[in-house]
């Protein structure tokens, strides 16, 4: 299985997937937009996977990297590739469809109730209701031929799916104690006294508790796309 990541800043990385990526003898390759812009051969790859960032997608000026990525993300999606978006991946995903990417209400920066609204949708492998860890201020209307799958208090699309092989969440299931350490060196001006921002200690305290498990529904939705 060759799986391609790509990657837009450094410190929001796979988390967790790496160790699935082991058990999987996957060979894994990457675009890491802030060192190179080369994307691979479509037809070379068996799961893309598209992580964070703090810009916004329509930070064309300052990232033109943007555009050649959301055109490359339209080719995949016309394949059987399937495609696994993160938070700024969610975002581009929607966005390379024609969605609106906007300021959401609230910003969500720390661990938060994630709802299933779509229980009738057997396809992945989420609880009802489960903790999740947010670090965003934008959102998007769901792409058009898209089911959304969940909300949290603070976010009406929090995830979606598009046919059986295009999954976009807006949160980030791949965290570890590693990550969230990154994000608070690297975003910690995001930290504002806001209703759904919690304090860098209750994060690190929640992550404790709640990381692992997100990250078996992470691992089980990564079976169920390359199954």
């Amino acid at each position: 299985m060759h799986i391609h990541v790509i990657q837009h800043v450094p410190f929001e990385g796979v988390g967790c997937m790496e160790s699935w990526f082991s058990s999987k003898e996957a060979k894994v390759t990457y675009t890491k937009f802030y060192e190179s812009f080369q994307l691979p051969n479509i037809k070379a790859i068996d799961l893309l996977i598209i992580m964070g960032g703090p810009m916004n997608v329509s930070d064309d000026a300052s990232y033109p990297w943007l555009l050649e990525e959301k055109v490359f993300i339209r080719k995949v999606m016309l394949t059987e590739v399937p495609v696994l978006g993160i938070c700024l991946g969610a975002q581009l995903i929607a966005n390379a469809l024609g969605s609106r990417i906007f300021t959401n209400k609230y910003k969500e920066i720390g661990w938060f109730p994630i709802e299933l609204v779509n229980e009738n949708c057997e396809l992945l492998p989420f609880p009802k209701r489960f903790p999740a860890f947010h670090w965003h201020e934008d959102t998007f209307d769901l792409p058009k031929g898209a089911t959304c799958l969940m909300r949290s208090e603070g976010c009406e699309n929090q995830g979606f799916i598009i046919g059986k092989n295009v999954v976009g969440l807006q949160f980030h299931l791949e965290i570890t104690a590693e990550e969230v350490e990154l994000m608070f060196e690297n975003c910690e001006n995001d930290i504002i006294d806001d209703l759904y921002v919690q304090s860098p200690s209750k994060i690190r305290e929640l992550t404790e508790d709640y990381a692992d498990l997100s990250n078996v529904i992470l691992i089980d939705t990564l079976d169920y796309l390359t199954s």
